[in-house]
């Protein structure tokens, strides 16, 4: 059945970006006492606290269903409890993730395996510690409360983001000589993740209060932590079921992580013909850089939700993103052996530069340092001698879908969610201005009849996130955007001064511009990441536009990228946790001084275990290979592709070799208007379905990393999202959320314990004995895929 054409429109900008279903703008309050179901049947609500079996529409139906929308003011998360365990997790996550990014696979450190830690922690403490006196009732102030717990995971969480500062520091001390300043190092770390904070931060209005901006992977974790803190009888089945999904997956994951390898990724096409290279780059994917691991199996939660967990994702961002899977597929393939830019003379797949002399057979790796002169910039005499580099074609490919995609975002939000970004631009008005302007907009002490009039317009807002409203009701005060705007300015005066005194050869006027780029990527970008829960890869983007605004400047492109990309990574995790506090009701002002304080110390120990990573495996970390314990693949990556973009004029501009990276960006504006232009022709709410920016960056997803996972994980993300919420909504409204917390719980402790027990952190490495469900790697394949002999030195 067709709908009405503005229907149609508002299904794509709305709400059922989780679900396909109704606007959540036709919804009643929420103070209504009844409320329709998606089948017209009624169901009481009582404050949004009830749990209906119905299948669950909408975002509003996901706020107020699964997470209770009640909140008891009294309880406070300002407490000793909160403030210890937060900062020793914020330093064990900081730590912990820099520690992670130096591996040959890197690892993220899951916000809820770090709330799963806190709990056991903080019950210990409000259990042990006495509570007589003045003293004691500081300490331990009574019972461990959801809403500390919540601070704690906050604050953890923003220092668990490994700085992409320290990849450019380590860059630049691995392969340029090193830095003159190691406290400029540190305040470049610094400041680079909070410039994303205050401009995240600036916009919280946009991209995280309304409803429809659920930020679906906070679901998970709001979902344990009340189940945690509610002492009801639903609350403790869900706790239950949690903690026996929790220990089993904790004991199976041993399985296919030490035990039975083989299990990570399980192709019966590899098992039957172990001497075929065409099955191993299109089955194999088990090993990093094999294949694209086309109806591979995995056994291990490890790597089938190490890009978020498919229980929460939702169903049109995973409809979108299984097009776009299917597509590289058959790209990748017809690119390698339709040879095109000579793609069967290198890897099938790989980042790295290659000399331009080579076959099917051997492949020499490009050596950078030949072509550059005593400031590190690139010289042309030199170029000329070395020639340009060769990439590989599936890696020419994931850069030019993910350009492609990057205007297909702005001109996808533009024509379907325009009211949004309308409403971001509103301080840019010409009344706002003016408003700004007026010495009166500043006398904070004769406006409270105006916040009275603010206050009410909010809680009319049926738009505007229910849990926020509940929040407003009860009197909590948000932060006044001048604390955001601080910390935007300050850091940004720290961040140029630093970039100075570390001769990165950036230009002030190209730093003004990347903070310029953040903020507009923000907008586009972190609405599309609250929306649907998919988070755009910018930083090919950024380097490209680095290598055209700074020619042959490497290190202006290393560190523009930290001060764009980085800086708006940092923003939407913000966002994400400020959707995450509002779930949970923790107060605007503790959020913010949990989240400024959890990135402060985490940046700072990113920077030190950088520090003395780099100072103790530098060798190690420069080589090709690697060790089974220590990787400078990402920064041998990182520092390539500044190297290759500081060439953009010879390689990537229109009649260079590979010039459709630059003319993908045409493209890119091209492909969303054919499905705007239907849907004004024959309105039908399947063209909204359709995201082409979504899928054209998974038209280039499998060009790096272990690919034997992803079939595992549409499986189970299509068996939640569409079968268990569309026939069994009852169990998927109660358990969906809180299992999936469980799996990644349990998984990230039995990672952590194995990397330091046996994986060699720990000091020395023990690892299983060989057999045929634990192969040995340095003569097969973990998947038995036929091994590639060609030399890659």
């Amino acid at each position: 059945m067709e709908m009405p054409e503005k229907d149609v429109k508002r299904f794509a900008t709305a709400d059922s970006v989780v679900a396909d279903g109704q606007n959540s703008s036709d919804s009643p309050s929420l103070d209504s006492k009844q409320e329709k179901g998606p089948l017209g049947q009624v169901t009481d609500i009582e404050g949004g606290t009830g749990r209906r079996a119905s299948v669950l529409e909408d975002a509003k139906d996901i706020v107020a269903e699964v997470i209770a929308v009640d909140d008891d003011p009294s309880i406070s998360p300002w407490t000793f409890r909160m403030l210890f365990l937060g900062v020793g997790f914020s330093i064990f996550a900081g730590v912990l993730q820099e520690i992670f990014y130096f591996k040959p696979q890197v690892i993220l450190v899951s916000q809820v395996f770090l709330t799963v830690l806190a709990y056991p922690l903080g019950q210990a403490m409000a259990f042990l510690i006495p509570r007589r006196g003045r003293i004691g009732r500081f300490l331990n102030p009574g019972p461990f409360n959801g809403k500390e717990h919540a601070a704690i995971a906050l604050m953890a969480s923003a220092a668990g983001q490994s700085a992409l500062a320290t990849e450019a520091l380590a860059a630049q001390e691995l392969y340029y000589g090193g830095y003159p300043s190691r406290a400029a190092g540190v305040f470049i770390t610094l400041s680079s993740q909070l410039i994303g904070y205050g401009i995240g931060g600036l916009l919280r209005d946009i991209i995280v209060r309304p409803t429809k901006m659920l930020y679906p992977m906070t679901i998970p974790i709001s979902s344990l932590l009340e189940s945690l803190h509610k002492d009801r009888a639903e609350s403790k089945k869900r706790i239950r079921v949690f903690y026996y999904v929790f220990f089993a997956m904790l004991l199976w994951e041993i399985v296919p992580e030490y035990i039975f390898s083989v299990l990570e990724g399980f192709s019966i096409f590899c098992l039957a013909d172990q001497h075929n290279l065409v099955f191993t780059n299109l089955f194999g994917g088990a090993s990093g850089n094999e294949g694209l691991g086309f109806l591979s199996l995995s056994f291990d939660w490890n790597y089938v939700a190490s890009l978020g967990s498919p229980l929460w994702y939702p169903l049109q961002a995973m409809t979108n993103t299984f097009i776009g899977y299917l597509g590289c597929i058959i790209l990748f393939m017809g690119l390698y052996y339709g040879n095109v830019w000579r793609a069967r003379d290198f890897p099938f797949l790989s980042q790295l530069p290659f000399y331009g002399d080579s076959n099917s057979t051997y492949y020499h790796q490009y050596n950078q340092s030949l072509i550059l002169g005593p400031s590190f910039e690139i010289d042309d005499v030199k170029l000329k001698e070395q020639g340009l580099p060769w990439l590989t074609a599936t890696y020419l490919a994931s850069i030019i879908t993910t350009n492609a995609g990057v205007t297909a975002t702005f001109v996808y939000m533009l024509l379907w969610n325009w009211d949004d970004i309308k409403s971001g631009w509103e301080w840019a008005a010409p009344s706002r201005i003016k408003k700004w302007l007026t010495p009166s907009t500043y006398k904070f002490w004769a406006q409270e009849e105006q916040a009275e009039d603010e206050l009410q317009r909010q809680l009319n807002d049926e738009n505007l996130d229910p849990h926020y409203r509940l929040m407003l009701r009860n009197g909590y005060k948000d932060t006044a955007q001048w604390w955001w705007a601080a910390i935007l300015i300050i850091n940004f005066a720290v961040g140029l001064g630093c970039l100075y005194a570390m001769k990165s050869t950036l230009p002030w006027w190209g730093f003004i511009v990347s903070n310029l780029l953040t903020l507009l990527f923000m907008l586009f970008f972190g609405a599309q990441y609250g929306l649907t829960g998919f988070q755009f890869n910018v930083q090919p983007v950024c380097q490209m536009l680095a290598g055209y605004m700074f020619p042959k400047r490497p290190l202006a492109n290393l560190y523009f990228t930290c001060y764009t990309y980085n800086s708006l990574q940092q923003g939407q995790v913000l966002a994400k946790d400020l959707r995450l506090a509002q779930n949970t009701h923790v107060s605007p002002r503790c959020t913010f001084f949990v989240q400024v304080l959890g990135c402060l110390i985490g940046a700072l120990f990113n920077f030190v275990m950088m520090l003395t990573i780099v100072q103790d495996q530098g060798p190690i970390l420069k080589s090709i290979q690697g060790t089974n314990i220590w990787s400078g693949a990402q920064v041998q990556a990182f520092n390539t592709l500044a190297i290759a973009w500081s060439m953009a004029g010879d390689l990537f501009s229109v009649g260079g070799r590979y010039q459709w990276v630059t003319l993908s960006y045409l493209i890119g504006f091209a492909v969303p208007l054919p499905f705007w232009i239907a849907n004004r022709i024959w309105p039908h709410r399947a063209w909204s379905y359709i995201n082409p920016s979504i899928i054209l960056w998974y038209l280039g997803w499998l060009c790096t990393g272990i690919n034997a996972s992803i079939l595992s994980y549409f499986i189970l993300g299509f068996g939640a999202q569409f079968w268990l919420r569309r026939y069994h909504p009852h169990l998927f409204n109660k358990y969906n959320y809180i299992v999936s917390a469980a799996l990644d719980g349990g998984t990230q402790i039995c990672v952590f314990i194995l990397t330091f027990a046996v994986f060699g952190d720990g000091g020395s490495v023990h690892p299983f004995p060989t057999w045929a469900g634990n192969p040995d790697q340095s003569v097969h394949n973990i998947d038995y895929c036929m091994v590639n002999q060609a030399n890659n030195g």
